[in-house]
């Protein structure tokens, strides 16, 4: 699919490379070289994604994704120098959908946009409305409504969230999850999708530190179900 992408990185020359491809596959690319531009573009184009540099001058990338998560569900595909796990996860964290670490081939970096902007697409032309208990998953229109309360998914939760709405009750281990929310992805680790996971308990259980909509298994990993069920086979945690 033919996407607006925002590409907002200080390396001129890194910038340009990156666009190259990217126009190569048929996107529309609009470029900035700092988190100020970026944030202001970014409200003014409305992107279908963001490929969103960490370290830029004026505001980092860090702060830019904190905020557009706060008002808006667009994709955003994280690129930065710190290789440590405990900063893609933070990342994550704030709402990003994927990470990559530098140098990065240009050409993994087109397979990551295409793998995000595929999985949106397909999420865009299921009109399947999906019910677990009060949690209401709405495929079509990228809606959650829990206890009749509207809720700001990232694209990633919301991908978690579908799948395992689509199968009530039934376990989903990590690697599962982390194919469904991110592709493959020989980068990202299980603790990745625990931060997917954890957010989207503050989002959707009333008590996130005893949830009883999205359980843990022990040894195996997650599942979705009605609380008023009951939480069989689960720890909660």
């Amino acid at each position: 699919m033919c996407a607006h992408i925002l590409v907002a990185e200080d390396n001129r020359r890194q910038a340009d490379i990156v666009g190259r491809y990217l126009r190569a596959e048929g996107h529309r690319l609009f470029v900035v070289h700092n988190g100020r531009d970026a944030l202001t573009e970014a409200r003014r184009l409305r992107p279908d994604l963001v490929v969103l540099d960490v370290m830029m001058p004026g505001l980092d990338g860090l702060n830019v994704c904190r905020i557009l998560r706060r008002e808006s569900s667009v994709l955003v595909l994280m690129l930065t120098a710190r290789a440590g796990e405990d900063d893609l996860l933070l990342g994550l964290d704030l709402g990003a959908d994927d990470y990559l670490t530098k140098p990065y081939s240009p050409r993994e970096l087109v397979a990551r946009v295409r793998t995000l902007l595929r999985r949106v697409d397909r999420v865009r032309t299921d009109d399947t409305v999906l019910h677990v208990g009060d949690l209401r998953v709405d495929v079509s229109r990228r809606t959650v409504l829990a206890g009749g309360e509207q809720v700001s998914c990232t694209p990633a939760e919301f991908a978690i969230l579908a799948v395992m709405a689509g199968r009530p009750d039934r376990v989903f281990s990590r690697a599962q999850l982390l194919e469904t929310a991110q592709g493959s992805d020989r980068d990202s680790t299980n603790r990745a999708v625990d931060t997917h996971v954890l957010n989207l308990r503050r989002k959707i259980e009333a008590d996130p530190r005893h949830p009883r909509r999205l359980l843990s298994v022990y040894g195996l990993g997650y599942k979705l179900t009605d609380p008023a069920l009951g939480p069989a086979g689960a720890d909660g945690h």
